[in-house]
């Protein structure tokens, strides 16, 4: 949920649109699935978690 409230920052940070993520355009559908983004925001946060346990 706090991803989905930071989102367009994040946008603006050049997440989002990755090499790897994957994205459907059609006439009047689209489908996004951010692969690339969502391993690199959970590693981020993997570490942040190490960090601060110790």
């Amino acid at each position: 949920m706090i991803l989905g409230l930071i989102w367009p920052w994040l946008q603006k940070l050049g997440l989002g649109r990755l090499p790897g993520d994957v994205a459907v355009e059609r006439d009047n559908f689209q489908f996004y699935f951010p692969v690339m983004t969502s391993i690199i925001v959970s590693l981020v946060l993997t570490l942040l978690f190490w960090l601060f346990r110790k």
